[in-house]
């Protein structure tokens, strides 16, 4: 029944493949980084009119000395200094 209920319902398939209904960690604030991640900061894009995207910037370990304590400008700042820049796209499933 179930390759029954797939041909029936695509879109079930692709919510049992990549499970972007679930929110896991359960219960973790992702807005406070910092608590689940050393040396991090959460920041919003804006892309496009009604558009706001949330990321994490995390500085490495190597200046995680000078992190200590800095607020969002230091690490605004941090992102346009010499140091290159990760970026990681994580999917769609609605968190960090």
């Amino acid at each position: 029944s179930v390759p029954f209920l797939i041909r029936l319902f695509p879109s079930v398939l692709t919510k049992f493949v990549f499970l972007n209904f679930l929110a896991f960690p359960f219960f973790v604030d992702f807005r406070r980084p910092e608590l689940l991640v050393n040396n991090t900061i959460n920041l919003y894009l804006t892309t496009e009119p009604g558009v706001t995207v949330g990321i994490w910037h995390t500085v490495p370990d190597s200046r995680a000395a000078e992190a200590q304590g800095k607020d969002q400008r230091w690490y605004e700042e941090a992102l346009a200094d010499a140091h290159p820049v990760i970026i990681y796209l994580h999917g769609n499933g609605g968190t960090r």
